[in-house]
């Protein structure tokens, strides 16, 4: 067993909604869910969505099949996040659900509402580094165009 299994989940480090640890019993009629992902070493924090249901080819098969998807194993698509898990291990990291939704489209304007909201681009910790391993806000608002970390070296164009 992992030594960074948490007790409270069925699943290693779990996702939190409303201080409860969310299981797939949880998700009943939800789609999706609005998360944010804390690094508890830094507080650089990640807003993103992923839904609870996938749809695949099976190799052979004629049909897509909807199956739960990969959202217990999941950090967010963010390569600056995945790095640093990668040298601090997952249990740096606190994962809480945000918002659960039933609707596709529910899911996605609640993300980006939460990244204007929380202006993911320009907030900065005290060591004037980003606030937020969030780059982009839908690929078109860009940290480099609209953050206040443009002349920052370590921020990639």
């Amino acid at each position: 067993m992992n030594k960074n299994y948490e007790m409270e989940g069925d699943y290693e480090n779990p996702w939190y909604y409303k201080g409860t640890a969310f299981t797939s019993d949880d998700i009943g009629d939800f789609f999706g869910f609005v998360y944010r992902i804390t690094n508890l070493q830094s507080g650089k924090q990640y807003i993103g969505r992923k839904y609870f249901q996938q749809k695949r080819k099976p190799r052979g098969g004629k049909r897509r099949v909807t199956s739960e998807s990969d959202w217990k194993r999941y950090y967010g698509s963010s390569d600056q996040l995945s790095a640093d898990r990668k040298l601090l291990g997952n249990s740096a990291f606190k994962r809480e659900i945000l918002s659960l939704h039933t609707r596709l489209g529910d899911v996605n304007y609640e993300e980006t509402k939460q990244l204007f909201l929380n202006n993911v681009l320009q907030e900065s910790l005290d060591n004037g580094e980003p606030a937020y391993y969030n780059s982009n806000i839908l690929g078109r608002y860009m940290r480099k165009d609209y953050g206040n970390f443009r002349n920052n070296p370590s921020e990639k164009s």
